[in-house]
């Protein structure tokens, strides 16, 4: 039956009990009389199965605008309470309905369906994002990143189950903006059936919201019954709009202010003079994987005997904790924030700071002169101009580096692999400068299945020795659903990308071998638990004690492990402190000349 069915046969009438001009039904020809013409067919045969079937459909809609009304943004308030409180946006659409004439309150009433739909999709994205990224959906900078969620469904999917889902989320969509439209008429339609009863209705409807409101009752678990749920969302949407819009200004501004930007260029970095230098980030290496009970024995033991391999090796080590601008997802924005001494926690300040001309991290090694700068970015698969910006003589994305194994889900080739290529085409050419290498590793990025595993590195080759494995390997959907198997392979994936990176430094590093290595962001909620820290580690490896010795004073613990008295700084800080202990602190505005 048709949402605009009506619950009553009786129209809108006049004070003679006529139906009134402007609720008047147009006349119809072709299949909508004939429809008409079945449907009255329908009640006059069978009266009582038309008046349910019509207080069902009724009922339903009623439901469904309240759920779009009082439906949560998180997926753990999704309880019963939630779902008991008084909303106040439907009495005052009511209240508007019933003074309204018939064509303006049809329009209204459609606008307000079409409104919900986009309230429900707003929310629905709400919940993914605070899933993946610990964040909400941010309206006007995220519709760019579900692109990004196309094509990492492509990757878990395949070609075809990805064009399948995004077909069946565009047909989904669609129909949740037409049946809440309908939902909305066929109610707005029933208002309007008595007036007088609607009225007292609504009247007595606001007076309880008022009472419950002006009370502050909270009978259920400290939850209001009296709720704006909707109209609170809204605004604090407008209000993220407005702040968004403002923060694009500031951040410009605050994106040309740098104190490093006019330092002579060998004041830069002297103290690594002569060191190959390699800045390393590990995909989703937070701190849930050092302190979850579920996780953190597997990792803790990877790193505790890569640490005692590196010791006998020569190399000695200091942790300490970041604070990442990102979470669960937008790696980009970790490595910006990391390289640039800025926070980077959005799209638009990242557009602003690689469309400039900020000192990077590597960008400071190549001003120097002093060094060769690489990157090496197995995850990038099309042109990628940042590399320009961030001062990079040389990038090899997953095109450049050889690869002729199978993919890993998302990750292009395994982290092992891309340290070997990297070894090939690069650190073991020792050109006339030494090398500083970024480095991004992305064998733990989710859904952790299927994983690669640890070959001998005379057995890497050109990767086809992947292909076994990778077979061999799990379904992806198996795990990223459960949640005891997504801790799990979480954990051994970043435990693989600590052996690699790692035992690669035991097998090729030298004397001037330094590492720094961090991860870019925890990883997304259902592993990190909800509500979990930023912070990652960060860890600086040398072989020359003289390189530690000018970062004692940071309180980093020593070692690959960082403590839980080890400092937690803001990822943004690091680039000037690292300038600072291995160059010269740059000259404050108004400072004496030397």
């Amino acid at each position: 039956m048709s949402l605009f069915t009506r619950s009553s046969p009786s129209p809108d009438t006049d004070e003679t009990g006529k139906p009134s001009a402007e609720d008047t039904p147009p006349k119809t020809v072709g299949p909508v009389r004939r429809w008409r013409g079945y449907r009255t067919a329908f009640r006059t045969k069978y009266p009582v199965a038309a008046r349910s079937v019509s207080w069902g459909v009724t009922g339903l809609a009623a439901a469904l605008v309240l759920f779009a009304l009082l439906m949560p943004g998180k997926p753990e308030y999704f309880e019963a309470r939630q779902f008991l409180r008084i909303p106040v946006e439907p009495i005052l659409a009511a209240a508007l309905m019933l003074v309204l004439p018939r064509r303006p309150r049809l329009v209204a009433a459609v606008v307000i369906g079409l409104g919900l739909a986009a309230l429900v999709v707003v929310k629905a994205l709400d919940i993914g994002f605070n899933q993946f990224l610990g964040r909400g959906f941010n309206v006007v900078l995220d519709w760019g990143l579900l692109d990004d969620a196309e094509s990492y469904v492509q990757d878990t999917l395949g070609p075809t189950g990805a064009t399948a889902a995004v077909a069946g989320l565009v047909v989904l969509v669609l129909l949740l903006f037409a049946v809440m439209a309908l939902a909305v008429v066929r109610l707005v339609a029933v208002l309007v059936r008595d007036r007088d009863r609607a009225t007292r209705g609504t009247i007595v409807a606001g007076t309880v919201w008022i009472t419950c409101a002006a009370l502050g009752l909270t009978p259920i678990q400290n939850t209001a019954v009296a709720s704006r749920n909707t109209i609170g969302f809204v605004q604090d949407r407008l209000d993220r709009v407005r702040e968004t819009l403002r923060d694009e200004a500031a951040f410009a501004k605050e994106a040309r202010k740098d104190e490093f930007a006019d330092v002579p260029a060998d004041r830069l970095l002297t103290g690594l003079r002569g060191k190959d230098v390699m800045i390393t980030f590990i995909e989703s290496y937070g701190r849930a994987a050092l302190e979850d009970p579920a996780i953190a024995p597997g990792v803790t033991a990877a790193l505790d005997e890569e640490g005692k391999a590196l010791t006998e090796a020569g190399f000695t080590a200091k942790s300490g904790w970041l604070t990442s601008a990102t979470y669960g997802g937008s790696s980009w924005l970790g490595h910006s924030t990391f390289l640039t001494g800025l926070w980077i926690d959005n799209q638009s300040r990242y557009r602003t700071v690689t469309a400039g001309e900020r000192l990077t991290l590597p960008g400071a090694f190549h001003k120097s002169g002093a060094w060769r700068t690489v990157g090496i970015v197995p995850g990038v698969q099309k042109n990628w101009p940042e590399g320009d910006f961030y001062g990079l003589d040389k990038v090899y994305d997953s095109r450049d580096l050889g690869y002729q194994g199978p993919k890993f889900s998302w990750s292009t080739m395994p982290d092992q692999y891309a340290l070997t290529a990297f070894e090939r085409l690069e650190a073991a050419k020792k050109g006339d400068k030494p090398l500083m290498s970024e480095i991004i590793l992305t064998s733990s990025h989710q859904p952790w299945a299927p994983l690669p595993k640890m070959v001998g590195w005379d057995e890497v080759g050109d990767g086809s020795v992947y292909r076994d494995i990778e077979k061999a390997g799990k379904d992806p959907a198996d795990v990223f659903t459960d949640p005891v198997k997504v801790k799990e392979e979480y954990g051994k994936s970043v435990q693989y990308s600590l052996h690699s990176l790692l035992q690669y430094v035991e097998k090729y590093g030298d004397e001037n071998t330094v590492l720094v290595f961090l991860g870019d962001h925890q990883p997304m909620a259902s592993v990190s638990g909800n509500g979990a820290s930023h912070d990652v580690p960060v860890t600086v490896v040398a072989h020359d004690p003289k390189v530690l010795d000018r970062i004692a004073d940071w309180g980093w613990s020593d070692g690959l492990r960082p403590g839980d008295d080890a400092p937690v700084w803001r990822m943004d800080t690091f680039r000037d402190r690292f300038l600072t202990a291995y160059g010269e602190e740059p000259k404050k505005a108004g400072s004496p000349a030397p």
